[in-house]
This record gives structure tokens, sequence and C-alpha cells, in this order.
């Protein structure tokens, strides 16, 4: 089982980036980790060729400047909540060593397109933990869908709220398709330290696959002991009664496969992932 060592953590100024930066400290002291707050400043010269004919050089210039200036404000917004945050919370500088003994963190700042910049810093870490999207921008979440798309790697998806725990009561989403599978896999560090595990399953989720019970016998192959719970969707939404589900377990963390139908199908007509991402109040581990 590879240990959690390097935690990607982008970004960006928005309101629940706090939230997510105590969600990544969680973890990191778990598993004495180092997180890497990752910011993605745009590049004020991919202004112009948006700006369209008809503007004059001038007007171009001025729009690269007020871009510049918008982009530079937001940056060192980040900067000082991030330094604010860790010296509040007295974690450890520096970068990652393979020997640490207590988390750690770093914060660094590249220029580029976010979606591409955070996927390819992803690729060569451990888990990436992303602030939770907004309603509003969720259809335009691009960190979070590159990491899930672009990465290869499993995200945390962060609550509004700071959570106070995470991992003691794991729920697991389970379809039995392959996506849901690598979620387990990618969750099992914090189920064999759980203090409970409970595998939420209902026939309007399953897919073609292994069932829930078929999942508990291979958890208990690896020390791992969990019960199972039937949720019925609420007002038909399968989304809300899983969430339901893992409330009424108390669940402090929930896994589960991300976008088992295509994404373009979930933004449209709505589906699992897109209403847990938009309404689940507690950390979600998502791998497609």
């Amino acid at each position: 089982m590879t240990p959690i060592r390097r935690i990607i953590l982008p970004l960006n100024g928005t309101g629940t980036g706090q939230a997510a930066l105590a969600t990544a400290l969680l973890v990191a002291r778990q598993f004495n980790a180092h997180v890497t707050a990752l910011h993605v400043r745009a590049d004020s010269r991919e202004v112009a060729p948006l700006a369209g004919e008809g503007l004059s050089g001038a007007m171009v210039e001025e729009m690269m400047s007020a871009a510049e200036r918008e982009t530079t404000a937001r940056s060192a917004q980040v900067t000082a909540g991030f330094e604010a945050f860790v010296r509040a919370h007295c974690v450890a500088p520096g970068e990652a060593r393979y020997d640490q003994e207590v988390p750690s963190a770093a914060l660094r700042t590249i220029v580029g397109r976010e979606d591409d910049m955070v996927a390819q810093a992803t690729r060569l870490a451990d888990l990436a933990v992303v602030p939770h999207p907004d309603a509003a921008e969720l259809s335009s979440s691009d960190a979070l869908h590159a990491v899930l798309f672009d990465s290869g790697r499993p995200v945390v998806v962060a609550p509004k709220r700071e959570p106070t725990t995470l991992g003691r009561r794991v729920a697991i989403a389970w379809n039995g398709s392959a996506e849901s599978a690598t979620a387990v896999l990618a969750c099992m560090p914090w189920l064999v330290r759980a203090d409970a595990v409970r595998v939420l399953h209902s026939p309007a989720y399953q897919r073609r696959g292994p069932s829930a019970d078929e999942l508990l016998g291979y958890l208990r192959l690896h020390g791992v002991d969990a019960d199972t719970a039937e949720f019925r969707p609420i007002d038909r939404e399968t989304g809300a009664g899983l969430l339901a589900g893992a409330r009424a377990f108390g669940a402090d963390m929930m896994c589960q496969g991300a976008y088992s139908h295509s994404r373009l199908r979930q933004l449209i007509l709505g589906g699992v992932t897109r209403h847990v991402l938009e309404f689940a109040d507690l950390p979600v581990l998502m791998c497609r």
C-alpha cells in the first residue's frame, strides 16, 4: 500500500480555500505528509487573443494591464491566507522529505492554465485536495476535473466548512463499477485505520459488477471490518439518498467513483457525482 507522503492543494482565492487548507492539514497530520499548495497565476498575455478585432493596441494593452493587476492582487491574497494559516496551525515550512516525522507545507506559485498545471503537478503526488466547488461554478471547476480526468490520482473534495475529523467513520459509495473499485483502493489508507466503515448501496445505484457483500469479503482480506446499508433515492435523486445514508452513519469521510456515466451527461441531466459535488458536507474522496 503506497503511503500518502505528498499532497497537492490548488488554491485560487475562492471562499472555500481555508476549509480546503484545513482538510489537507488533517490528512497531512495523519500521515506526516507534505502539502504543496499550488497557486496558478493566469498569464495576462492570454487576454490579447480574446480581445477580438476592432480594438486598438492601447486598448489591448490596458486590458492586459488590468488582468495583471487583478492576478497580482489575487496572488497576494492567496499568499497572505496561506501564510496566516500555516502560522496559526504551527505547520513546519519547507519541502517534502521521505523521512519526515511531522507534517509540512509550502506554497508554490506558477504561471499558466490552471487545469493543465494542476493535472501535471498532481501526477507526482499521492493525493490532491481541492476546495469545494460552489454550485454556481460547478461546470467550470477546472482544478477538480483536471485531477479526476488527467492526473491518474485520487482527489479529496473538501467541504465548505472546515472538518474537525477525517477518516474515523468512512462511508463507501458502492455500485460495482471500476470507478468505485478504484476509489476503495485509494481510500485503503483510511479504511484500515477507521473506527467504523459502512458500504452504502442501492439497486438504483448499482452497475454491472461485484455486489456490496462481495466487497465486504474483499475488505476483510485487508483487515477492514465493515457493514452494509441499503439506501433509497430521495425525490428520485440517488445522490441525495446516498448523502442521507452517509449522514445517518455519522460519516466524516466518504469515498466513491466519479462519473460512471459521462461528465457531459451528468452536467446536462444531473447524476450522483454532480449531486454529491454540489451538496456534500463532508470530505469526499473521488476517483475516475
